[in-house]
């Protein structure tokens, strides 16, 4: 497969803010796109091997999974850290934009759309999310073979420590039903279930549909393109930089995310622990 990955990439210093992109201390963002893009590279890439240790040879691997990778990290106003990134820098291109910062979500969206018909997939990422799993995209692929170009599947973002009273936490559970509903009717396809390697999987429709990425085969993106409301820079769901993550996919699918039961299905981690940490402080650990 072709694959197209656009991240929107900001890191400006100020005293005492609430943002990790503006934070005194640049080493967490750095490490977390560091991260973000080596894993891309050895999950989905075509440079894997395996050593024959008899031959003193080493052979492609996992080829039928791998794919022609491309990444554009957009930014603005020369407020990034490409410059400080320890990876090769055949890694990714450079796409400077003056946006404002919280709207660089939709410059990615322009890169998007002008590589129509050049890949197979179109994806975007803030700068801080690392996937994990190397069937990924084979999992976005099955899904939409069951439900159709229609839907299309989110996966569920996490955070993890080795510290506190969760080692694993889920940051995008249900949020209030009045925050979507003008945007999304849940009652279309609530609920899809299937099975796959005999385990029965069920997805439902996402009270939450944020995750900070979103990731469209060609015909979904085809069609995104084509709607009158693409790019129209609509900040309206919770703010600019929610909404150009998550609102354009909301307006134009019927979004949906595994169970809870089963919310390691398609999954992103989420780098740090700053919704983890929240777990005995602001929100309650349940019994249940």
């Amino acid at each position: 497969m072709r694959i197209l990955i656009t991240i929107a990439h900001f890191f400006k210093p100020e005293d005492n803010s609430r943002h990790d992109s503006r934070r005194k201390n640049p080493q967490p963002r750095l490490a977390a796109l560091s991260q973000s893009l080596t894993a891309l590279h050895q999950l989905f890439s075509k440079s894997q091997s395996i050593i024959n240790i008899k031959e003193k040879l080493a052979f492609p691997a996992n080829q039928p999974l791998a794919n022609d990778l491309d990444i554009v990290i957009c930014t603005t106003q020369d407020c990034h850290l490409l410059d400080r990134l320890n990876v090769p820098a055949h890694f990714y291109h450079h796409y400077p934009t003056e946006a404002k910062p919280m709207f660089l979500g939709f410059e990615c969206q322009a890169v998007l759309r002008d590589s129509l018909g050049n890949y197979d997939y179109y994806c975007f990422l803030e700068d801080d999310l690392i996937i994990h799993d190397p069937w990924f995209f084979v999992k976005l692929y099955w899904f939409n073979k069951e439900a159709g170009d229609r839907c299309l599947l989110q996966p569920n973002r996490y955070e993890i420590s080795t510290h506190g009273l969760s080692y694993k936490a889920y940051v995008d559970g249900d949020i209030n039903p009045k925050t979507t509903e003008k945007f999304q009717d849940l009652s279309d396809r609530p609920q899809l279930q299937s099975k796959i390697m005999g385990v029965p999987m069920v997805f439902r429709r996402a009270l939450n549909p944020h995750s900070g990425c979103y990731f469209l085969n060609a015909n979904q993106m085809k069609h995104w393109a084509s709607q009158p409301d693409f790019l129209d820079r609509d900040p309206s769901f919770i703010g600019p930089l929610e909404s150009a993550a998550t609102l354009g996919i909301m307006k134009n699918f019927l979004v949906y995310k595994s169970i809870p039961k089963q919310a390691s299905f398609l999954e992103i981690q989420h780098y740090g622990t700053k919704f983890l940490d929240m777990i005995g402080e602001q929100i309650d650990l349940s019994s249940i």
